[in-house]
């Protein structure tokens, strides 16, 4: 893990191929970070607790779905 200090209005930039995702201190206040993201539209951008219910959604879908075979001639 990679860990950075920085100051309200700081930022940090991450680059994933074409897509750059910039993540800046908005505010600090007490202990709390607000966290400002931009990123293109196609990257989704989650709370983490977001992403586990996304997650477990998905796989509880995928274990419902019936398996069909396809028939080739």
């Amino acid at each position: 893990m990679l860990v950075l200090s920085r100051k309200a209005n700081e930022s940090i930039v991450i680059s994933v191929g074409e897509a750059i995702i910039e993540i800046m201190v908005a505010e600090i206040r007490g202990d709390k970070v607000r966290l400002g993201v931009t990123a293109p539209r196609e990257i989704p951008v989650h709370r983490r607790e977001v992403y586990e219910e996304i997650q477990r959604e998905n796989q509880r879908q995928s274990q419902q779905q019936p398996v069909t075979e396809k028939k080739t001639a």
